[in-house]
């Protein structure tokens, strides 16, 4: 385990945070939430048939003893969830439209955290992204001000720390979307640490190309400034201007950043996620996430080929958002 992760368990002890897992009869799932319940980082509520639950457990060897269940075919609060859910959607579902939808466990589990009943959720092991995000877009929503969630990753490499956005959401965000992110990922950077000095990135150092592609990261640059005039950012550059301090003397002088940027806002999902595996397969990084961000409560996505380890990590970092 990275040392983020020694950091995160040493804050989390005192936090008491409970994390819905909707695919309880995942055996990944289910080691991970006997090991998060045996250590008390949070408390993991497992979604499904309770004798199924037991018999999946057993099966695998794991003891889920310490965690909690709960069916949602069969919750005492399911009305209670019902007139929340249709009253949360304003009209666009009726009562027994509400209680078809419900028995799906990530909107089960996704209104548990709206209800504050837990307080995120991590999800994705079986299911895909879009039925993992949906129902938190529906439901929880992003905060005010924020149009679109994004997806982050902490690339860990020994005691360094840096965050890459977005790699997971948004295919081709334009300037208003990239404000957004830059500003979103400013506020996750500080969660873990690290200490946020933005690169908005391009193909082209301050002008030395000019384009639609370059024009969108100099407008993100002055839109961000707008929402947070106390952001330490700059763009456009390229990655080695904003990273190495030698390149910035000579192709941004005057910059803020002197080639000490730690969190990279990329122009593109294509750049984003070719750049994060390309820093995790070369350089050894460990990229942890895709963590979401923007969203009023933590909700995250697992890989459907994830471990036990990321859906633990992933529950670690869910636990910290909350």
């Amino acid at each position: 385990m990275s040392n983020l992760f020694d950091e995160i368990e040493g804050r989390l002890k005192e936090a008491n945070k409970r994390i819905v897992f909707p695919e309880g009869l995942d055996e990944r799932i289910l080691t991970a939430a006997e090991q998060l319940a045996a250590k008390g980082i949070v408390t993991p509520i497992l979604l499904g048939n309770e004798q199924e639950i037991s018999s999946k457990a057993e099966a695998a060897g794991v003891d889920v003893s310490q965690c909690e269940w709960i069916d949602p075919s069969d919750d005492a609060g399911f009305t209670e969830m019902v007139d929340a859910f249709v009253e949360r959607r304003k009209g666009k579902v009726t009562a027994d439209e509400a209680k078809d939808i419900l028995r799906d466990e990530n909107y089960f589990g996704t209104m548990l955290v709206y209800m504050g009943k837990a307080d995120g959720l991590v999800s994705g092991a079986v299911h895909s992204t879009a039925d993992t995000v949906r129902p938190a877009l529906q439901i929880i929503k992003t905060k005010e001000g924020v149009k679109k969630t994004s997806g982050v990753f902490i690339m860990v490499r020994g005691d360094e720390k840096y965050v890459f956005a977005d790699c997971a959401i948004n295919m081709s965000p334009d300037s208003q979307d990239l404000a957004e992110i830059a500003v979103e990922s400013a506020n996750t950077a500080k969660l873990f640490d690290v200490d946020p000095r933005i690169a908005m990135l391009s193909f082209s150092t301050k002008g030395s190309a000019e384009s639609e592609e370059t024009d969108k990261v100099v407008e993100a640059l002055n839109l961000a400034r707008e929402k947070n005039s106390s952001l330490v950012i700059d763009g456009e550059f390229q990655f080695d201007a904003a990273f190495v301090p030698d390149v910035a003397a000579k192709k941004a002088p005057d910059s803020v950043l002197k080639g000490d940027a730690n969190v990279f806002i990329f122009p593109s999902l294509e750049a984003g996620n070719i750049g994060y595996k390309i820093a995790q397969r070369l350089g050894n990084f460990e990229a942890v996430g895709p963590i979401l961000q923007g969203l009023n409560k933590p909700v995250n996505d697992l890989s459907r080929g994830c471990s036990a380890e990321d859906v633990y990590n992933l529950a670690l970092i869910t636990a910290t958002q909350a």
